[in-house]
């Protein structure tokens, strides 16, 4: 499959640091020409999250996009990977324990979509009024919810931030991958869970009913501020339009 589509891909961005925390520990990367995007979210807690993400975000940054999306894949794993042991080694000479960050990574290779993720952050798809998360979270909540098991409010709580895999958490990393073929229309919101914890998905797909990518990035972060901006709050919008319809694209390609 080569890179020819008929679909032209823009987006919009933005990140807060929200109304707690003094700094602001995530990052982000919007490429649509090249069809790259990425959100990263530093370890709250953890030493240098701010500049665990940044390294990430820097990781990927550098890929050239490949011809096919099979190798494009196969090059951003090569790249966590890389990335992942560079953060091992910055926590031991910094002498922490761990320098750690989650990513998600959106790739677009002509028609087809790969959503690759380690932690928290998620990639959301509308299309047709409905909203479908395309991730799974790496937590323990929701490897209670994959066996069925449903804790209760306080516990839930709990876990809320209790993530199972991160960048530089562990010698070794798995990336998990999805893909799909995108269609004329379609919104991808990709977030930390600075959005995702404190706004619901009736709230989500609302934001993105417009179609408009930098109003819909502006009313999340809008509405997560709103619902008390406890965490650091990153937001990346795409859309995917018919290059050879009449319409007019309102969202300039950030």
């Amino acid at each position: 499959m080569n890179r020819d589509s008929r679909l032209l891909w823009t987006s919009a961005a933005l990140t807060d640091v929200g109304l707690v925390r003094s700094r602001n520990e995530d990052s982000f990367l919007a490429l649509p020409a090249r069809g790259v995007w990425a959100v990263a979210d530093g370890m709250g807690g953890h030493a240098f999250g701010d500049i665990a993400s940044r390294m990430v975000i820097e990781a990927i940054e550098s890929i050239s996009a490949p011809d096919n999306l099979e190798n494009f894949v196969a090059t951003t794993r090569e790249r966590i990977t890389g990335v992942n042991g560079q953060l091992r080694d910055e926590a031991q000479a910094r002498r922490v324990t761990v320098m750690g960050s989650t990513v998600v990574v959106l790739l677009a290779c002509g028609d087809e979509l790969a959503c690759l993720w380690a932690g928290d952050s998620r990639i959301y798809l509308y299309r047709n009024a409905c909203l479908q998360q395309l991730t799974r979270d790496h937590s323990q909540a929701e490897q209670l919810r994959a066996r069925g098991v449903a804790p209760g409010l306080e516990a839930s709580a709990a876990m809320a931030n209790m993530i199972t895999r991160a960048v530089g958490a562990a010698d070794t990393i798995d990336v998990d991958v999805a893909t799909l073929e995108a269609v004329d229309g379609d919104m991808l919101l990709l977030c930390s869970d600075g959005l995702s914890n404190p706004v619901d998905e009736h709230a989500i797909a609302q934001a993105l009913t417009l179609g408009d990518c930098a109003q819909a990035a502006q009313s999340l972060v809008a509405l997560a501020l709103a619902n008390g901006g406890r965490d650091n709050i990153t937001v990346v919008v795409v859309r995917a339009d018919d290059a050879g319809s009449d319409r007019t694209i309102v969202n300039p390609a950030l």
